[in-house]
């Protein structure tokens, strides 16, 4: 009782805290649904000179600046479409590239690659926002913040077009990138490919430098199908937990190195051993449970287990520390 009083205790001085900090802040920015960023009244875009007006709020934290990537992509004549079963937005840019992003996933799909954001992508009243200056790179452009009128001027930039005397080595030492990096920016694995008239393009996303680890359809479908058997009835959020246990696993040195040995090792995973695995189809929950967890998405923190407490009994799972509980799993380490 007394544990449960200071409990109460700290929830109402980070509630009274969190409350003075709400009043005394700036007047001109007002606290966002979600916990990373606030609204920023006052901010305005400009596009090539231009002031372009953005319907949804647009929002910051720190000193970046976040827009509905939509609005954005809408701007510099992209084409996106919203997933609302996967909660994926793809982007078609005129430059070619194909763009998916997927709510709260950490890595994004860029043409043929895979790579890690520092932030990641967040709805809010059903609009993904992404920070102004990676979607400017993702849709070839640049962005610069002018401090004098509280705006971030968004530049659009051509193509750099090969001549006789303007090749590689010249463009990359005007635009700051190296050869390898233009070279892979344009799908292009030589420079001898390279031709008179050749369009190259020049905005070097910052991703680039930091490409997800890779994973095999073989890791996905082993993985849903162990996710489908223990909680192909729970929550989307259940089976990420779910999903997470398993990666979690293969990430700490007590336990095999692979998702199949993971998932084949111990007893906690039956179904491995009697054939329900075999037979599991997985919804289409599971496989998008599956899929974010493979790129990133984690609800579960380090959790290495997950049991039902109502039907898992003793002191090995008692003795466990529970990090959350999500349906009728609690996930723990």
């Amino acid at each position: 009782m007394v544990r449960e009083n200071g409990k109460i205790g700290k929830r109402m001085l980070l509630i009274t805290w969190t409350l003075l900090l709400l009043c005394i802040g700036p007047l001109s920015v007002v606290a966002a649904q979600d916990n990373k960023t606030v609204v920023a009244n006052g901010v305005s875009i400009k596009q090539d000179g231009e002031k372009i007006k953005i319907k949804d709020p647009i929002r910051k934290q720190g000193e970046r600046i976040y827009l509905p990537v939509a609005s954005i992509a809408g701007a510099l004549d992209a084409k996106s479409k919203w997933d609302s079963d996967n909660e994926e937005l793809t982007i078609n840019t005129v430059q070619g590239d194909k763009i998916v992003l997927g709510n709260g996933v950490p890595v994004l799909y860029f043409n043929e690659g895979r790579y890690i954001m520092d932030e990641v992508p967040f709805l809010v009243d059903g609009k993904m926002y992404m920070p102004l200056r990676l979607m400017a790179e993702l849709l070839h452009a640049t962005v610069k913040w002018n401090d004098a009128d509280n705006t971030a001027e968004l530049t659009t930039v051509k193509p750099a077009v090969v001549v006789a005397d303007y090749g590689l080595a010249e463009i990359s030492k005007q635009y700051g990138s190296s050869k390898s990096e233009l070279l892979k920016r344009n799908g292009l694995e030589s420079q001898d490919t390279i031709k008179e008239g050749t369009k190259l393009l020049v905005v070097v996303p910052s991703i680039f430098a930091k490409e997800a680890e890779p994973f095999t359809d073989k890791d996905l479908s082993l993985l849903a199908k162990i996710t489908q058997v223990e909680s192909g009835n729970e929550s989307y959020e259940g089976q990420l937990g779910v999903a997470n246990v398993i990666l979690n696993r293969v990430k700490d040195s007590r336990f095999p190195n692979s998702i199949e040995g993971v998932i084949y090792s111990g007893k906690q995973f039956p179904p491995a051993h009697n054939g329900m695995l075999d037979k599991s189809k997985p919804n289409a929950s599971v496989l998008r449970a599956a899929k974010d967890a493979l790129n990133g998405k984690n609800n579960v923190g380090g959790a290495v287990y997950f049991f039902n407490p109502k039907v898992s009994k003793g002191s090995f799972w008692s003795d466990l520390d529970v990090i959350v509980t999500i349906g009728h799993h609690s996930f723990a380490k």
